[in-house]
């Protein structure tokens, strides 16, 4: 979901490692252990949480988070929680790092001290303010000045405990007087409109002469000035709780009488002072924050054509795109936006066919093909985490939540036997879990999607073309991807593939350790397997699976996902699981008299319908309370928090009647409201509009019609692609594209130069240029002078861009609220960019 500017869009994502914390502070109890999670935050808003780790200070997590955020953010902090069983968990400490200072840590392991938290660290949200300055005859004929102040609204201050009654105090203080007053209490909201006027008199010394018609004093102006404090109205016995302050001197009221701005709310200036570092432990962490900003499709037309058109280069390496893979640090950075680009423009069969067949030139040995980490082999990695995302889900994943629940003990090196266990038992629970494994993998061959088997396909035709005398290599050029890359990882890291919510307890990890290693070893079709293990119990388990009847099943699964000629995997009507979890809905109404209540209900979406029931539970007897085929969703669309005071809310539209729901976040509401809106993309009486607000007390909030079946007032937002697994924004892959290019220009530029040596010298290469493959040192030329051509023109569009919105930013607007540190260094940096152009 991108944040609309004037003709841009402003993608922003994140994905973060939460490694582990140590040295926090010990449980002041006789135990002394905490059983610890760590929650990520958008401000205040959680939007991840991790596992507990039970009985330590020095917790592991090994945690992946992405996601995709849908709002503005300030700061993106995480807070460290020891679980209480009886009492609400309490915060030990946080990790708050400004949205500004994220670039500084990007990919870096980097070990953050834990903060104190209190009411001054926890100050989020904006102010809108306005002063006007009057001044007035007294019934004594003495003139003074009143001070009007008119608190109009906020925006985004913090929920406290669950919930936010804002009130608002207004002081003019100065060192001889204080005088406070105080708006109303807005209940549930964390966005109050106040718009209320508060008047002070702004007395006048005897030597007073009216000079001009504002003329102030300089003693009186250095020393007043108006406060602004923001408290959230509290029943418990220890007061309200504080939420922010603004101090304005009233000397800008020198150039006009009347001001008005936005300000970010800010600490107390005596707010209680953090403990010194290192009393509450620290946090590792790798971040990785990205900001696309994205103009209109036409801006990136010759950079995208000249990139689409690369598989049909001769030779490839000449291309674009492989040109893009030779510059790049790491292959996997040029992998991800060029396998999105070409899936989302339908060209990633001839584009990967294209570099597989040049790699499979180069390559001498046939034990070695696709073995190393080049431009396919990451491409490929990438188009099946892409495209088989719910391929894997469908075949994995109910066998390794079983393994996650039942913890049937697995561990077959005599040396880590715990006391109790059985060798010979633990075999066979391991050899149950193998064979049940490779049954499902093995069987799965007609669910596999058809773009990953024409990518197949075309792999096992150039590996059999290549090494003709080697009957096996049609089948290893397949299973180093689909076992080795793609359900051997699957299996040891499930929580990187959606299988689990979090990373695996030790011994659940263990089992999967060993689970996959065999995997891996059977779909390798390795003439001497139990010779491939290091471990001696891995070779003596290995015996079991000796036989030849799993080789010919691998070459028949093998078999059939290479095969051109194989079944529409769309005639499959099992219904695959796109999405499940918690969900606060509201009572639809359907029965005539009964109470239209909000209830914690587990949601599951499938290809089939979308569904609630009151337990998590999956057993037989199990049934949903309400089901929505997807042929009956019309529309999926936000909720305004008007309509229930309530945030993150969305709509599911039905023909009789909308299904309102509350999701955790506003991340869990955006991932709800995209696979909703793409399964129910095809759907022939979907509506063009909706309404934007809840009907209730006999009338629609937003348009205020008393009919329930008045048709929308409000355009339903544009449709997303009708294909499950790929919501791909071309212009913004290209945009990402361009970013590489523009990173590693130098790196272009001394490929232009190794295309020059090699043309005019023919002897041996400078080491320099020896990291590039050059096959025609012409045509990759011609290609590179194209490239930075394109990048030079994206890049001045952008600087322009930037050009203009300085002009037109104001600071203490909305968008850019006093007190905001982003925007005070990005006008330094605009300031010295213009200076140097000067």
């Amino acid at each position: 979901m991108a944040v609309e500017e004037e003709g841009l869009r402003v993608f922003q994502s994140v994905k973060i490692k939460i490694g582990e914390a140590k040295n926090l502070p010990t449980y002041p109890g006789p135990n002394k252990m905490r059983d610890c999670y760590c929650t990520v935050n958008l401000d205040q808003e959680e939007v991840f949480r991790t596992k507990i780790v039970e009985k330590s200070l020095c917790p592991f997590y090994g945690e992946d988070f992405y996601c995709e955020i849908p709002r503005s953010f300030r700061h993106l902090s995480f807070y460290i929680f020891d679980r209480d069983v009886f009492r609400r968990d309490s915060i030990i400490g946080k990790v708050a790092i400004q949205k500004e200072d994220l670039q500084k840590y990007h990919n870096r392991d980097t070990w953050f001290q834990l903060q104190h938290v209190d009411a001054d660290s926890e100050v989020q949200g904006k102010v809108h303010l306005e002063m006007r300055l009057s001044e007035v005859i007294t019934d004594t004929g003495v003139i003074c000045h009143k001070l009007a102040t008119r608190v109009l609204e906020c925006q985004g201050l913090p929920i406290v405990n669950g919930q936010c009654d804002p009130y608002a105090t207004v002081t003019l203080a100065g060192p001889y007087r204080s005088e406070a007053k105080k708006t109303k209490v807005k209940k549930k909201t964390n966005n109050p409109h106040f718009d209320e006027v508060f008047y002070f008199e702004v007395t006048r010394p005897c030597s007073y002469s009216k000079k001009s018609h504002f003329d102030f004093e300089e003693e009186d102006v250095d020393k007043l000035e108006i406060r602004v404090d923001l408290w959230n109205a509290s029943n418990l016995k220890f007061g309200d709780e504080f939420l922010g302050e603004l101090r304005i001197p009233l000397k800008v009221l020198r150039q006009s009488s009347s001001y008005e701005a936005w300000y970010f709310l800010q600490p107390r200036d005596n707010g209680s002072k953090s403990l010194k570092p290192g009393d509450l432990g620290s946090l590792r962490l790798n971040v990785v924050y990205t900001e696309d900003h994205v103009f209109s499709s036409d801006y990136y037309s010759p950079l995208r054509d000249l990139l689409l058109k690369s598989a049909d280069v001769e030779p490839v390496s000449a291309s674009a795109a492989h040109i893009l893979g030779e510059v790049c640090r790491e292959k996997h950075e040029a992998a991800i936006p060029l396998v999105r680009l070409f899936l989302h423009y339908g060209k990633i069969v001839p584009f990967i066919s294209a570099i597989a067949n040049a790699e499979v030139k180069r390559t001498q040995d046939p034990n070695t093909i696709f073995r190393g980490n080049s431009l396919t082999s990451k491409c490929i990695d990438e188009t099946m985490k892409l495209a088989g995302m719910h391929y894997l889900q469908v075949t994995l994943k109910p066998i390794i939540e079983e393994i996650c629940q039942v913890h049937k003990p697995c561990e077959i090196d005599p040396v880590k036997l715990k006391d109790g266990e059985n060798l010979e038992n633990n075999m066979e629970n391991l050899r149950q879990y193998v064979d049940r494994i490779f049954n499902v993998i093995t069987k799965s061959g007609v669910s596999c999607p058809t773009v990953m088997c024409d990518i197949f396909f075309s792999l096992r035709e150039s590996a059999a073309k290549r090494f003709q005398g080697d009957l096996d290599v049609r089948y290893t050029a397949v299973s180093s991807f689909i076992f080795l890359r793609f359900f051997a990882p699957a299996i040891l890291s499930p929580n990187l593939f959606q299988l689990t919510p979090h990373h695996t307890d030790p011994q659940t990890s263990r089992t999967l350790t060993l689970i996959s290693k065999t995997i891996q070893t059977l779909g390798s079709l390795s003439k001497s397997k139990s010779a491939s293990f290091k471990e001696s119990y891995m070779a003596t388990f290995y015996d079991f699976f000796n036989e030849q009847k799993y080789a010919d099943a691998v070459k028949n699964f093998l078999d059939l996902i290479s095969s051109s000629g194989r079944r529409d995997h769309k005639s499959i009507e099992q219904p695959i699981l796109l999405k499940e979890g918690f969900m606060i809905k509201r009572a639809q109404g359907r029965k005539r008299f009964g109470m239209k209540n909000f209830k914690k209900r587990w949601f599951r979406l499938t290809n089939h319908e979308f569904t609630y029931q009151k337990s998590k539970g999956n057993k037989k007897g199990d049934q949903p309370l309400y089901s929505i085929p997807i042929e009956n969703i019309l529309a999926v669309e936000k909720l305004e928090e008007e309509s229930f005071k309530m945030k993150n809310m969305f709509q599911v539209i039905q023909p009789e009647r909308a299904l309102y729901i509350q999701a955790n976040n506003c991340v869990e509401a955006k991932d709800w409201i995209d696979i909703l809106t793409k399964v129910s993309q095809c759907n022939k009486k979907r509506l063009t509009v909706y309404h934007p607000s809840a009907y209730l007390n006999g009338h629609w909030l937003c348009c205020k019609a008393t009919c329930d079946t008045t048709p929308g007032c409000t355009p339903c937002t544009g449709g997303l692609p009708a294909n499950i697994q790929l919501d791909i924004d071309g212009d913004r892959e290209t945009e990402r594209i361009y970013s590489l290019f523009n990173l590693y220009m130098s790196k272009l530029e001394k490929m232009q130069e190794a295309c020059g040596s090699k043309s005019v010298y023919d002897g041996p290469e400078q080491e320099e240029y020896s990291t590039f493959i050059i096959d025609d040192p012409q045509e990759t030329y011609k290609t590179l002078k194209q490239i930075i051509a394109g990048v030079g023109a994206l890049e001045q569009e952008h600087a322009q861009y930037k050009r203009d919105k300085f002009k037109k930013t104001k600071y203490g607007s909305q968008e850019h609220p006093i007190g905001d540190k982003s925007f005070q260094s990005y006008i330094r940096q605009q300031s010295e960019i213009s200076a140097h152009s000067i």
